[in-house]
């Protein structure tokens, strides 16, 4: 069986859907602006995440907080096929606030892994309803339906950012302030060290203990965010290449597949 990738954009709310087979793809070490959920349909997935080695096999679910780190490939030589759901943290807020009828904070996944028929086979109605001729009522009612029951069922407790307490996390956190301001600069470690009083071995490595992640993987994260804003607005996938801090369409190119498992191309035509 052949590598592919079918991928879609919901043009009226935070949603967005694919479904792919992965024989070879190597996912790099990234992370999502939006909670996503995945079922495994076909052969079985490994990942690092939260400094452990997980597999997701056939019928299994994946739960992934917002910003955590993960990266993937496939455990057995025939490959693996999945589905996956990335929701707005935004939408989740809403859909939550709305069924508990006063504002509701933002859930945390304990297990990135979880097998579990009742929720495997929500989120595939779930998928299946975003992907079809379905009604937009009929959308939102599984939306709610499977946000509700995969945080019933696979949340453990309500949702904070926090970093590793002491100095490290002071560091980690003013490190982050200068990557989320300046992410389109070219810095160096240099201007790292300026910017928080810390050694470059000090704030490296307060870094990726408490966000899984170099900062030049962090950089480069916010920089396939903001290209993907841009190609989502309608710009030109070259012009958003640039715009967004990259060499060039093809630069862009390589890293949106290793991080996402799709092309730029694809992403604007999935709109």
């Amino acid at each position: 069986m052949s590598e592919w990738v079918e991928y879609r954009r919901m043009p009226d709310r935070p949603v967005e859907v694919m479904r792919a087979h992965f024989e070879r793809h190597v996912y790099h070490p990234h992370a999502h602006e939006t909670y996503s959920f995945g079922l495994t349909d076909f052969g079985a997935q490994s990942f690092d995440c939260r400094g452990a080695a997980r597999v997701s096999s056939a019928g299994m679910v994946m739960a992934f907080n917002p910003d955590e780190p993960h990266d993937g490939h496939s455990a057995t030589e025939a490959g693996f096929t999945y589905r996956i759901v990335h929701i707005g943290t935004e939408l989740i807020t809403d859909l939550l606030s709305d069924r508990a009828g006063r504002p509701a904070g933002l859930p945390l996944f304990a297990e990135p892994v979880l097998h579990d028929p009742l929720l495997a086979g929500a989120l595939g109605r779930l998928y299946a309803s975003l992907t079809s001729h379905a009604t937009e009522l009929a959308r939102d009612e599984a939306l709610s339906a499977t946000v509700a029951a995969l945080v019933q069922r696979g949340a453990r407790t309500p949702r904070e950012r926090t970093v590793i307490g002491g100095g490290n996390g002071a560091i980690a956190r003013r490190v982050r302030d200068v990557l989320d301001e300046r992410y389109l600069d070219t810095l160096s470690m240099d201007d790292l060290v300026t910017s928080t009083g810390a050694s470059r071995f000090a704030l490296y490595r307060a870094f990726r203990a408490n966000y899984g992640l170099a900062p030049s993987d962090y950089q480069r994260i916010l920089r396939l965010r903001a290209a993907r804003r841009l190609i989502a607005a309608g710009r030109p996938v070259a012009e958003a290449a640039v715009a967004a801090g990259f060499a060039d369409q093809a630069h862009l190119t390589r890293w949106f597949r290793r991080c996402y498992g799709i092309t730029p191309g694809v992403y604007s035509r999935a709109g």
